[in-house]
């Protein structure tokens, strides 16, 4: 039974991640309905949370007044109200879906709804703060994914002193965003720090102990092989969470389905960050939520803006434990510092060439610098960049704006220090 009913809120939102805090703090009144206990925080540093060298309240965003620990559980688009699981019945003029996403979870024999104890999703602070609770020096961690999440999990692990396996089904470390070269230079820079890396290896199942409460004890391999697990990381990606969406009718394939104005199928509901899909593309990228919640703050204050996709840059935070912070704020291209122990790596675009592309390629193993741009028609397409990065932004604002190269440029001028790198 729903015990009270609230005024109707001009603006609505629902979920308090990073995108539903960016609309928060431009569009003044809203009501944001986040279901984690917690305030707004920055889940790109979620890694340096895990690897105990920050707190908490460090990776927070400002301040928003969210209604903390509530979930909603059904959208009323006919009288326009969201009801919630405390009660609570809320009407909007405009309701925004920033319900983000869920980790995947792999299907793998022994893994059920119920986790065993020891394996851990890594998508929440929640699930990063237990995850920090159950690592301690010399406990067996197998990570499975070696994506942009899986090999900063990896890294963080290792610094708590974790034993570290690393799984990764695909031939190299993150696919998406390397080539095979700069894969294996961020392979060799794991493996210095202990961490076990296994490519092109399927997983296959879990061993767990039997009883009420069954624990991890290995990863099982399809070709047979174990691995030694007290703790497992799944980092096997996301899916957009879309069941309040389908629920209340709203057209959503991958993702609910947006216009230029962030728009769904119905005019009152607009939709952004990892549950929205946009021109057939859902990002899953801190950098196009935070972009998209820009343009809608326009669009609700009745400016005109339109959303024509985000250029995005991956980040990928790997410091030595003596590395200066990053402000919590940070987003943009995956830029890490030089200091020991630590690793710079720089990645935006396609870096895959495409027949008729030019490939530009510098290679210096003394000093451990690779880089590659890769050129289609008059445009930088994208590029991987390994070593000195005093001068990325260059090359990344002229990928990111899409602007033509100068007719009279020598491509290998830009990889060189007095031109575009």
């Amino acid at each position: 039974m729903r015990t009270r009913t609230e005024n109707a809120a001009r603006v609505v939102v629902i979920g308090a991640g990073m995108a539903g805090a960016r609309l928060a703090a431009r569009v003044p009144g809203v009501t944001v309905i986040g279901e984690e206990a917690h305030a707004p925080y920055n889940r790109v540093l979620l890694a340096e949370v895990l690897a105990g060298r920050y707190e908490p309240d460090v990776i927070a965003l400002p301040p928003a007044e969210v209604r903390r620990g509530v979930r909603v559980v059904r959208i009323d688009r006919a009288d326009r109200q969201v009801l919630c699981d405390d009660g609570s019945v809320v009407g909007y003029e405009h309701l925004v879906l920033a319900t983000g996403s869920n980790p995947v979870l792999p299907p793998l024999r022994g893994l059920g709804h119920m986790l065993p104890d020891g394996v851990h999703p890594f998508r929440t602070l929640d699930d990063c703060l237990t995850l920090r609770a159950a690592v301690r020096p010399g406990v067996r961690a197998v990570v499975i994914g070696g994506g942009l999440l899986g090999v900063s999990a990896a890294r963080a692990l290792a610094e708590c002193g974790a034993q570290v396996v690393l799984a990764q089904q695909g031939e190299h470390l993150m696919e998406r965003q390397l080539d095979a070269e700069a894969a294996g230079m961020l392979r060799h820079h794991l493996e210095s720090l202990g961490v076990e890396v296994h490519t092109e290896c399927r997983v296959r199942g879990l061993r767990c102990t039997d009883g009420d409460t069954p624990a991890v004890r290995a990863v099982e391999l399809a070709d047979g092989y174990e691995l030694e697990a007290e703790i497992t990381v799944l980092t096997c990606g996301v899916r957009p969470r879309t069941g309040l969406a389908q629920a209340a009718g709203l057209d959503v394939r991958k993702g609910v389905v947006v216009d230029d104005e962030l728009r769904t199928s119905d005019p009152y509901i607009h939709a952004v960050g990892d549950c929205a899909e946009h021109d057939g593309t859902v990002y899953g990228l801190a950098g196009a939520a935070l972009e998209q919640a820009d343009v809608l703050a326009e669009v609700l204050a009745g400016r005109p803006a339109r959303y024509g996709g985000t250029r995005a840059l991956t980040r990928l935070t790997l410091r030595s434990p003596s590395a200066a912070p990053v402000p919590a704020g940070t987003t943009g291209a995956a830029v890490v510092s030089g200091t020991p122990g630590g690793l710079d790596l720089a990645a935006f675009g396609d870096s895959r060439p495409m027949p008729g592309d030019d490939v530009i390629r510098l290679a210096d193993a003394t000093r451990g610098a690779y880089r590659t741009v890769v050129v289609r028609g008059d445009r930088l397409a994208g590029g991987v960049l390994f070593g000195d990065l005093a001068a990325v932004g260059t090359l990344a604002r002229t990928w990111q704006d899409d602007e033509p190269l100068p007719a009279d440029m020598s491509l290998l001028h830009l990889l060189t220090n007095d031109g575009g790198f």
